[in-house]
């Protein structure tokens, strides 16, 4: 009986251990092994619809998405311009793209396979530019023709890898079969598994886990022990796109400009009364285009004999074109393409016709709205200025006040950055002060450097006249006067100045019928400490607002700086 016994305990025996045995990998593996569950990967990165598409940039899965259309890939032109290239210009009004190299104007019709390339056309074998809805869609192969960027796309979940930046990255090959999961944990979801050999960009180590990047641009983790092969590798920009040179009209000497305010045609004879005595002026801006409609037409006092004048005492003239005399608005200017076209053909016809030797932009008091068309006016200025081999300059705000007309796309494309450093006080202000203290000049010249704009672009502008400010009660108003003028209202009426070292001006006041009367001065002491300033920066030279208002003794401080003494 014990003999038939026996085998039947041995087999209950057998039987629990190993059905306990099951129930211990059961265990073991719900505690302490590996998940076999894939991740939502749709849902990782944010796939909603079937024409998404992530964006992997660099090493990072940013927010915003592609988009997959007939095809091809796209990208708002909000998102393209600010991750790739914001030289690309929509305008809604002629439903235009436009993009311009330094000798090229590019358009392209929205919805057309159609592009004219400095009036060529050429049919691509895709859409460059769709609208879906009320969106501007831009093909990725279209930015790559004018951006150094290269993408791979794929599948599950629709993604792609954007490249921007090479250099030195970290790499390791995987030592056997594994995963690269969701999060650093064997219990965490995996995303893909990976073979042993395969390649992983190691994006940060820490003390089990390493986050890592596949080749197919998953983002995720993978057991430190799973890697091998660690090494830093150097990348080499593949250059899809190696953008034009900006070349530049660049003067080997120290430039000394004037501004000559013109308002008639019979303005231009004042020419060789206010040029008299100005010592190293080099070039002069007469103030003769300023646009006088919402259609880009202006009021034109350009002279040819005014031109062979300067020509005749080796100056150059450099026209203004101004938005300042007549009452019109910039945007309506500015965003529409064949306005701007019909306006920069219209200044290069002044050009050729009367030997002008450069553009003098002066565009004021712009909104946010007009300031990237106003930009992009600029860029096309400067394709037919460059091809003329003439000057572009482009006045512009001390940036302390707040107003940037795309100070580091001008530094780029222009050939001087002209900064109007006063009216730190203005006029209508309602706050009596310096026209042009020291530290407002140079927190200008620093702004602008900061912006990108090398030393050698930058002209500082200086002024020739002084306000004087008169606070009756509350209110505060001012008179502007030239040198000659500020100096007789001091002396006539006797007031005493002293050097304000925090403005490095002379100033005075007085109570006269009871009103307040002040002055901060600027005079050769003044402009002086000024032009020392700039000499430290090193810029491309000096400009003054404007002819007529000095003391013809301040070009003698002028030539100084100019001469290096």
């Amino acid at each position: 009986m014990k003999k038939k016994i026996i085998p039947v305990l041995v087999a209950i025996a057998l039987i629990i251990l190993v059905g306990g045995g099951a129930i211990g990998v059961q265990l073991y593996d719900k505690y302490f092994g590996y998940s076999n569950e894939q991740a939502d990967l749709a849902g990782m990165y944010g796939i909603t619809s079937d024409s998404d598409v992530a964006i992997v940039l660099q090493d990072e899965l940013i927010d915003t998405k592609a988009k997959m259309i007939n095809g091809d890939i796209y990208l708002d032109i909000a998102s393209a311009k600010s991750l790739l290239n914001n030289r690309f210009y929509y305008d809604s009004h002629e439903n235009l793209l436009i993009y311009t190299t330094a000798t090229e104007f590019i358009e392209t019709e929205i919805g057309s396979d159609v592009v004219l390339i400095s009036g060529e056309d050429i049919t691509m074998d895709y859409t460059p530019a769709v609208m879906e809805g009320d969106t501007l869609y831009v093909a990725l192969d279209y930015l790559q023709k004018y951006t150094d960027f290269t993408y791979d796309y794929y599948p599950e979940p629709s993604r792609i890898q954007l490249r921007t930046q090479w250099g030195e990255r970290t790499v390791a090959k995987v030592s056997k079969d594994s995963a690269v999961r969701h999060f650093g944990g064997v219990k965490s979801e995996y995303l893909r598994k990976v073979d042993k050999d395969e390649t992983v960009v190691i994006l940060e180590e820490m003390e089990d886990w390493d986050k890592v990047k596949t080749e197919d641009a998953l983002i995720g983790y993978i057991e430190k022990k799973h890697l091998k092969n660690i090494e830093t590798e150097t990348e080499a920009d593949p250059q899809v796109y190696v953008p034009q040179e900006y070349t530049r009209v660049q003067k080997d000497y120290k430039i000394n400009m004037a501004w000559h305010a013109i308002y008639s045609v019979s303005g231009n004879d004042t020419f060789d009364s206010f040029v008299d005595g100005t010592g190293t002026m080099s070039i002069i801006c007469p103030t003769w285009f300023s646009l006088s409609d919402n259609e880009g037409n202006y009021t034109n006092y350009a002279s040819k004999a005014y031109v062979d004048k300067a020509h005749g005492r080796n100056m150059e003239v450099w026209a203004v074109l101004d938005n300042v005399n007549h009452p019109v608005d910039s945007y309506e200017i500015f965003s529409y393409t064949s306005k701007r076209q019909r306006l920069v053909q219209s200044l290069m016809e002044q050009v050729d016709a009367n030997g002008i030797d450069g553009i003098n932009l002066d565009m004021e008091l712009l909104n946010s709205d007009t300031v990237e068309s106003y930009v992009e006016f600029i860029r096309e200025l400067s394709i037919e200025c460059r091809r003329r081999g003439i000057a572009l300059s482009v006045d512009n705000y001390s940036p302390e006040g707040g107003a940037n007309y795309g100070l580091g796309e001008q530094g780029k494309v222009v050939d001087y950055v002209v900064i109007m450093g006063y009216d730190e006080h203005w006029g209508s202000g309602g706050v009596a002060g310096s026209v042009a203290s020291i530290g407002f000049v140079e927190r200008g010249i620093n702004m602008v450097l900061d912006n990108g704009v090398p030393n050698d672009k930058i002209i500082n502008a200086i002024p020739f006249y002084t306000r004087v400010w008169k606070t009756n009660g509350g209110s505060v108003t001012s008179d502007a006067l030239g040198m000659d003028r500020t100096r007789e209202f001091i002396d006539s009426n006797g007031i005493s100045l002293e050097w304000d070292s925090e403005t490095c001006q002379y100033y005075g006041e007085k109570e006269m019928g009871g009103i307040l009367y002040q002055v901060w001065v600027e005079d050769a002491e003044s402009i002086a400490t000024k032009l020392n300033v700039m000499s430290n920066y090193d810029l491309a030279g000096v400009a003054e607002w404007q002819l007529g208002q000095e003391n013809k003794s301040i070009w003698s401080v002028i030539d100084k700086y100019v001469l290096g003494q």
